[in-house]
Formats: structure tokens, sequence, C-alpha cells
């Protein structure tokens, strides 16, 4: 059966219910709803794609995630997406979404939290590998490896929060 998602504007209003496969192959603006974990210790989940995966195989990742069902929310599909990929659940906190360009298609990035203190039971099917790693060894490792685009680039926001609407700075005198 295939996998039905919503297909969004760019404000993400739906236009309509298409599959996911004919989303992707036709640049159809979608959802995505992912988890950064980090553990007790604010270590960060790392976790590297099976390599059977159609997409971004092998590539590493801080998020768990996927697909936003039909009429699903963010943060119910992130919920959602945690217990399927890594076998836990977890309260779950959205934090930020946004327009993701890179990668395969153009997608609706919702970035979620998720504090994680049980062990993991991953899906071998989906990632093949994962450790926790250190903000200063994950800082290290994001640009000197093959990284998720979206995942990558939430990282960044993740770590260094811009204000969504500076404050204009005092011009010098």
């Amino acid at each position: 059966m295939s996998e039905l998602v919503e297909h969004v504007d760019e404000d993400d209003r739906v236009l309509g219910v298409v599959e996911r496969g004919s989303a992707v192959r036709e640049n159809r603006l979608h959802r995505i709803a992912a988890t950064i974990c980090r553990d007790r210790e604010g270590r960060i989940l790392v976790l590297r794609r099976a390599r059977t995966l159609s997409r971004f195989p092998g590539h590493y990742d801080v998020m768990a995630g996927g697909a936003v069902d039909v009429g699903e929310s963010y943060e119910t599909a992130a919920a959602r997406e945690l217990t399927e990929e890594l076998g836990v659940r977890a309260p779950v906190r959205f934090l930020f979404k946004f327009l993701c360009l890179e990668g395969i298609s153009p997608i609706w990035l919702g970035v979620h939290e998720a504090i994680v203190s049980e062990p993991l039971s991953t899906d071998r099917g989906e990632i093949e590998w994962h450790d926790w790693l250190t903000v200063t060894e994950l800082r290290k490792v994001v640009d000197e490896r093959c990284f998720v685009p979206g995942g990558r680039k939430a990282l960044r926001r993740y770590l260094d929060p811009q204000p969504e609407n500076p404050s204009p700075q005092p011009s010098p005198d």
C-alpha cells in the first residue's frame, strides 16, 4: 500500500493528498517530522541510515523521523517515528519548522526534541549504527561525514538558534 502524504504550499497549507513516492518524484512539497534525541548527560544521538534505504542510504543523521501522515500533526508523527525507528516512547517537544529545499525533494521539516533515558531498540532496516556524541564531538564530525542535508541544517539551527525577528542594531555615531 502506498504511503499518502499531504501536498502543501510554501506556507505549509494543505493543497491535497498525494502518494509520497510521486511527491518526491514530482518535487511536491510535503511534511516530514523528525526528532533530535538527547540523553540525560546532554549528548546527542547520531545514527547512520541503512545502506538499503532509497533516501540517503548510508548517510549520517541526528534525527529520527519520517513523513507526516494525512491528517496527522507534526508532533504526533514525530512521536510515532521515534517509536518505530528507535523503539522508545518519550515525550517530544516541537522546536521549529523550516522549508528545506536541499535533498531529494522539497519538504517542510518539523524538528522536535526528546530526552531519551531508556535503551534504544533500533529498526535495523532503517538504522545500521548509532552512538551518543557530545556537542563538541558532533560539531567536529558534522562537516567531516556525509550527513543528510536537512539533518545538518536542523542541527546547526538547533545548536545555534537565531532569533526569529532580530532587533535592529543601533548604528554607530
